[in-house]
């Protein structure tokens, strides 16, 4: 008895993805389905770099689903492909980027700068092809926190080519000036400075090019959120009442202008002594859960304050390239996993699809 392309698809309808929580029919177009009397081969693409293992048991899921229906030795092919997902209407988007992502805050001082570099690294730990652009003229960080300090190259003086750093792309202002020179800078010109950034990088095919956004929700950062091509942001904070109330602007600073927030990442939400093990909360507790629920955003992940993720950060040896495997380095990859798996779930950029339109008076 020959299996139909009705029945295929009911039995990978039964399967779920529980990082996106899709059905994984919705992942297979027809075409990646094929079936010759009692055969049948799928071709599964997954649009985000799941964590260690995930690809071989779905695609052991899909095979046993297809055993159900009766076919023998299924042929059955899980991948990965990051496609551009879609962004602000009326924003051009960067060359070489499929999707950028804007790590933002309320306000300075919530490790923003750390978070977003220890994201980047552990989505390029993933699999991913990353890049990070430090958007913060007045306060770079992310030449320390790689570890790297040369200036970018120009081969036609009007392009640059990209820092590596721990094996992602990287762009700062901090490259190119001294540790004590000041962006003596008013806001156009840092605006026009980082959209210069952006645009003259030749980024190398991106999967996600995160950007270290300048803290606060004043003109510099409203401009950027407006002209920077992003499918999502992802707010930072404390468990503190103060850092909270400025990351709630931030989050309504995003809506505003139809960027996604794709989610709030809690950072320094507990103490563990070094000496003792005694946990407590010097910020507060629940915070960012309790933001998350009034805004039906999801709360990615909690971030503990600790020294060695300071130690790391300040040697230029993030937690996530240092120490991957510790508890801490499990907790940036985790989020960075459901990161990946959110943007996943945004709808596609089909603008190189369908080409530009116009319209003419006959």
């Amino acid at each position: 008895m020959s299996v139909t392309l009705v029945d295929v698809r009911a039995a990978l309808e039964q399967l779920v993805d529980a990082n996106t929580g899709q059905s994984i029919s919705a992942l297979v177009k027809d075409t990646q389905i094929q079936i010759a009397g009692v055969r049948a081969s799928v071709q599964v693409v997954l649009g985000y770099y799941p964590p260690a293992g995930f690809l071989q048991t779905l695609q052991e899921r899909v095979v046993g689903a297809l055993k159900g229906l009766g076919v023998p030795d299924p042929d059955v092919q899980v991948s990965v492909n990051v496609a551009s997902h879609a962004i602000q209407a009326g924003v051009q988007r960067v060359p070489g980027v499929r999707n950028i992502i804007a790590v933002a805050s309320g306000k300075g001082g919530v490790g923003k700068s750390t978070t977003a570099v220890n994201l980047a690294l552990a989505l390029k730990a993933a699999g991913a092809r990353v890049g990070l652009l430090d958007a913060d003229i007045y306060g770079p960080s992310v030449p320390i926190l790689l570890g790297v300090s040369q200036r970018p190259e120009s081969s036609d003086g009007k392009s640059m080519t990209p820092v590596m750093g721990h094996g992602i792309q990287a762009n700062s202002i901090g490259f190119m000036l001294s540790e004590d020179s000041p962006a003596i800078w008013r806001g156009p010109m840092v605006t026009q400075a980082l959209e210069q950034l952006l645009r003259a990088t030749n980024w190398d095919d991106l999967d996600y090019l995160v950007i270290d956004m300048p803290p606060g929700t004043g003109d510099i950062a409203l401009t950027l959120s407006q002209k920077v091509p992003v499918v999502g942001a992802v707010i930072v904070t404390t468990p503190q009442d103060l850092a909270l109330l400025d990351a709630r602007k931030g989050l309504k600073m995003f809506e505003k202008v139809n960027v996604p927030v794709l989610g709030i990442v809690e950072n320094m939400a507990i103490h563990i002594c070094s000496k003792c093990g005694h946990a407590e909360h010097i910020f507060g507790e629940g915070g960012a859960q309790r933001m998350s629920s009034d805004f039906n955003v999801p709360c990615l992940g909690s971030l503990p304050l600790s020294m060695a993720i300071r130690e790391r950060a300040d040697g230029g040896q993030p937690t996530s390239v240092s120490d991957p495997d510790s508890e801490t380095g499990r907790m940036y990859r985790a989020i960075a996993d459901k990161l990946a798996a959110k943007i996943a779930t945004l709808p596609k950029d089909l603008s190189e699809k369908f080409g530009v339109i116009s319209v003419k008076r006959t």
